[in-house]
């Protein structure tokens, strides 16, 4: 008896389904796409934290100086650097929330959103900061986030923005006192928080997502 070959015959159930392997692929890229740049902002900040114990607490003096030339390399940099880490602590959890939630529902303008707070936020403190005082700290743009979520929703007009920010309020709704001279303790600036806010308001404005427009009658 011959025995019949079969060649250039794939079983069709060998076949791959490109087009779920498509959205597989979609998906994490979104899911890096949102994680992504919260995660390397933070690792940027502990990093540098462990290196600042290493220097003694000498990188603290790169924060934002007032109305100096030298200060301005403050504006990017206060952000990351902290006075301790308990500090660090404190400001990573909300960022880490707020920042997921911002980059989730900006996706591709996240960064332009970051850069938004951290820039404006950053020079409002060197503008109108006391002198001889060096400001670091995440905390700004935590607020910025804050303000980002919950006014994008007047923007976006998406039911899920909505949900989003009544959950973000009624979670760090306290926050809105560290805007108060008489809201935060010693030491603390108030004055990054109100600018942080401040810039997210702007950045809601500048890059929210719009809504569709509604077909008229």
């Amino acid at each position: 008896m011959r025995r019949r070959r079969m060649v250039g015959v794939v079983p069709s159930h060998t076949v791959p389904h490109t087009g779920s392997m498509s959205v597989t692929t979609d998906r994490r890229e979104r899911l890096i796409g949102i994680v992504a740049p919260v995660l390397i902002m933070v690792a940027a900040m502990w990093l540098l934290e462990l290196l600042d114990v290493l220097l003694r607490g000498r990188l603290d003096y790169w924060g934002i100086q007032s109305r100096t030339a030298a200060g301005l390399t403050g504006v990017p940099l206060a952000p990351f650097l902290h006075s301790g880490f308990s500090h660090l602590l404190a400001n990573t959890v909300p960022f880490v929330v707020l920042g997921l939630l911002v980059a989730w529902r900006t996706e591709r303008r996240m960064w332009p959103v970051t850069v938004t707070i951290g820039v404006l936020g950053g020079l409002g403190v060197w503008l109108l900061g006391p002198a001889n005082v060096v400001t670091i700290g995440a905390s700004g743009m935590v607020f910025g986030f804050f303000a980002y979520l919950v006014t994008s929703v007047f923007f976006t007009r998406h039911w899920l923005d909505l949900v989003i920010a009544v959950v973000v309020v009624v979670l760090y709704g306290g926050l809105v006192w560290g805007v108060l001279p008489t809201g935060v303790g010693p030491g603390v600036s108030w004055l990054a928080h109100l600018t942080g806010a401040a810039a997210g308001v702007v950045a809601a404005v500048a890059l929210a997502p719009r809504a569709a427009p509604t077909p008229g009658g």
